[in-house]
């Protein structure tokens, strides 16, 4: 009897090593190094259909290799949204909000719960599907999962409000050790714009003309060096300047960075200008007040901009964010959302610039908000000016002056005007005088904020 099984087994065994031996891509998945590196770009549905092919691939993605399912993008799954009535809910009284707008995501996470594989998610990406504040914390608090970084980039139907108040709540000072698992959120970004598919060429038929054959290959080759320039371009923060974040930043999502600071990143820093009671500058030197005084100058605010030095000093009273000589806490995390690890080391160390390469400038930027750039800032050349080389006249020095003179000619009195520009003003509605120059030469119907 023990002898017939022992058969059975060594027949078993034979038939799967002979399966292994005649499958090359199970051949090549067996090595870690090589199913590691390939996972990530694969959807799930992809993934749970090439184990499905074979018990030996099943037993090697599902059971016998952790972290294949360590990075989980939904955007790639087809969900209905919170507009369609989805087959397994039935609309009635009793449904609530949330359970309208984040059911079809719901059904999916119990989908993959029951396959065993949600506990072992450490990175969630969910950008443009439909999110509720309430099962972002879910995620924050659900002790069974492991996410580390979260993207809810250009989500729909998320109460901000609500997110915050969870994210301040999670990072409280009471809080119970190891609590949150979440170390870093994507929120303030544009969700990343997919590679373009490289279409193949099709075989051309006889009866196909030459000019659409040529069409296809100049598609062919616009579309492949478009997908190299995407790649090749420098991090948000560090190598591009200028407007960092385009979309309205709602109150109170800079005292939530603040709180959150010690605990999990964001794709947004706070704003280092001497106006903000954060800034090493605090204090240090004059500001110029926005308005009334009202005592804002001292609120903490989100940065939008990313900014280098002043364009007469070359830096700024606060000094610059530098990675990897800043605090963990001042850098902002970069996309695209890393896809080979789930660490904050990953999520907020930038790519080489060769462009840039050797330059003293590379990986270092100033952050600042749109209020503390104000008339300081040309949107044309992106020169600035810092608080300690420019003080930004009073708004009497800036309103223009008008000076009247006063003559008689032939008996006939005259009176004459003339208006002008103090002559310290670096910029002046968005320009500095030498891109106005520039501007008003192209268009002549611009009108001057530099009047001689």
């Amino acid at each position: 009897m023990a002898s017939g099984a022992i058969v059975q087994q060594h027949a078993r065994d034979s038939s799967s090593n002979a399966f292994t031996d005649s499958n090359p891509l199970l051949n090549l998945l067996t090595n870690s190094l090589v199913l590691h590196q390939t996972i990530p770009y694969l959807p799930i549905s992809s993934i749970l259909n090439l184990a499905a092919t074979s018990p030996s691939l099943r037993e090697l993605l599902l059971y016998r290799t952790p972290g294949v399912f360590r990075y989980l993008d939904l955007t790639r799954v087809k969900i209905d949204h919170g507009d369609v009535v989805w087959f397994n809910v039935q609309i009635d009284e009793n449904i609530t909000e949330d359970d309208f707008y984040s059911g079809p995501l719901r059904t999916i996470f119990r989908s993959i719960r029951r396959r065993d594989i949600l506990h072992q998610v450490q990175t969630l990406v969910l950008d443009g599907l439909s999110v509720t504040a309430e099962f972002c914390n879910d995620i924050l608090v659900d002790p069974s999962l492991r996410v580390r970084i979260l993207s809810i980039r250009d989500v729909k139907n998320l109460n901000e409000r609500k997110l915050m108040q969870s994210l301040r709540y999670a990072c409280r000072s009471t809080r119970p050790d190891d609590t949150p698992r979440l170390k870093a959120v994507y929120v303030f970004g544009t969700k990343d714009v997919p590679a373009l598919p490289i279409p193949l060429i099709a075989r051309q038929h006889g009866t196909a003309r030459r000019g659409a054959n040529i069409s296809i290959g100049w598609n062919h080759k616009s579309q492949h060096t478009l997908n190299e320039s995407i790649q090749s371009e420098g991090d948000d923060w560090y190598h591009k300047k200028g407007r960092i974040i385009g979309k309205h930043i709602a109150d109170g999502w800079a005292e939530t960075l603040l709180d959150c600071r010690q605990v999990i990143k964001f794709d947004a820093v706070l704003c280092t200008s001497p106006r903000h009671q954060n800034s090493s500058a605090f204090g240090k030197v004059p500001v110029t007040p926005r308005g009334a005084a009202t005592g804002n100058e001292s609120l903490w605010n989100v940065a939008t901009f990313a900014l280098g030095g002043c364009a007469s000093c070359g830096t700024a009273p606060e000094g610059f964010t530098v990675y990897g000589d800043s605090p963990p806490e001042e850098l902002p995390l970069l996309a695209p959302v890393p896809l080979h690890s789930s660490t904050i080391k990953a999520a907020t160390c930038p790519k080489p610039d060769f462009r840039s390469e050797g330059t003293e400038g590379a990986h270092k930027f100033i952050p600042r908000c749109l209020e503390c750039i104000r008339e300081r800032y040309c949107f044309s050349c992106a020169q600035w000016w810092c608080e300690a080389c420019y003080q930004i006249p009073s708004r009497q020095e800036l309103n223009n002056q008008i000076v009247h003179t006063f003559g008689q000619t032939n008996g006939v009195a005259e009176h004459e005007s003339a208006t002008f520009e103090p002559s310290n003003v670096k910029v002046r509605k968005g320009y500095c005088p030498n891109c106005y120059l520039a501007a008003a030469g192209a268009n002549a119907g611009v009108p001057n904020p530099f009047p001689p």
